[in-house]
């Protein structure tokens, strides 16, 4: 249902907008991973209606975000807004027991089965668009039944979308020989992980650049754990940073906007603060000569950098 106010004022789209499921969305989006972990679900909807009213309109989800939590307080939030594109994504589960907070959950009925779930929490009938989460045997040590051919996924999805449940197919952490596979099926966005320390997937990125598919990058500022490269520990982030009086997160993120116009990026947060500054990296612009600087960053400098700082007293 459209939302009066929003017809009226068309707030501006930080960093621009792309087009994702048949809309223009911000290219600076929101993921909302993180908003289980808040203890007063009023916090949690006032961190959406502010994204919403930043001109924020492209919502990265699922319903193993907290058994539906994230999902539940979306459809709260902004249900009603006709311009909002909830992306939501398959192929793991919460384990019944056991230390990862996720378990693969890759067959078809399974594929599915989410699907419903998707839908039910976020009170939906149609998914604007779904990213299927491929776990390819030989990169993660899947049981036999998770080992799943990737041509039997896509046609799922496919046959998901052609039955009204889904509007759009995603992919994430595809590379780019299944990226290519899967072209003829119609694949609207995109999500790998990728940042200034971490290109391995350029190669993919090149196909969606070529494709006009949203390339939606996980990890956008390094790793998520102790050890790996991370964006904001590199001197040429921290320099740049310095000199246009921005935050290192700010031009790690920036850096992404401008190597690929078809990059959104969903960055997370609790903070209604941190909410703001990420929103306001799309508008941080860097020269060329800062890009270029950028560019000739190495994840080995990153792992270097961390554990460099790691070893000082």
């Amino acid at each position: 249902m459209s939302d009066s106010t929003h017809d009226s004022v068309m707030p501006t789209r930080p960093g621009g907008a792309f087009p994702l499921a048949g809309r223009e969305v911000a290219r600076v989006g929101y993921g909302t991973m993180q908003l289980p972990r808040m203890s007063d679900p009023d916090a949690a909807r006032e961190v959406l209606r502010r994204a919403y009213e930043l001109g924020v309109n492209h919502f990265d989800t699922a319903h193993f975000y907290g058994d539906g939590t994230a999902n539940r307080y979306l459809a709260e939030t902004l249900g009603d807004k006709a311009d909002v594109v909830i992306v939501t994504k398959l192929g793991a589960r919460p384990p019944a027991r056991g230390p990862m907070p996720l378990v693969p959950a890759q067959r078809p009925e399974q594929l599915r089965a989410q699907v419903h779930d998707n839908l039910r929490s976020l009170k939906a009938e149609r998914l604007d668009v779904v990213n299927m989460r491929r776990i390819a045997p030989g990169i993660f040590p899947l049981p036999p039944s998770q080992m799943v051919r990737f041509d039997d996924q896509v046609a799922e999805m496919v046959a998901l979308r052609e039955q009204g449940l889904i509007g759009h197919i995603g992919l994430s952490t595809v590379s780019a020989a299944e990226l290519r596979a899967a072209l003829p099926a119609g694949i609207a966005s995109v999500q790998n992980r990728y940042s200034l320390v971490s290109r391995g997937h350029e190669p993919a990125l090149e196909i969606a650049r070529a494709e006009n598919i949203a390339w939606v990058p996980y990890f956008p500022l390094g790793g998520a754990f102790p050890g790996l490269a991370k964006v904001t520990h590199e001197p040429a982030v921290q320099q740049v940073a310095r000199e246009i009086g921005a935050s290192p997160v700010q031009v790690g993120l920036a850096w992404l906007l401008q190597h690929a116009p078809n990059t959104l990026l969903i960055p997370g947060t609790t903070s209604l603060a941190h909410l703001e500054q990420n929103v306001e990296a799309g508008a941080v612009v860097l020269s060329a000569e800062q890009v270029s600087r950028l560019d000739a960053v190495r994840p080995a400098a990153g792992v270097r950098g961390f554990l460099n700082r790691m070893r000082r007293p």
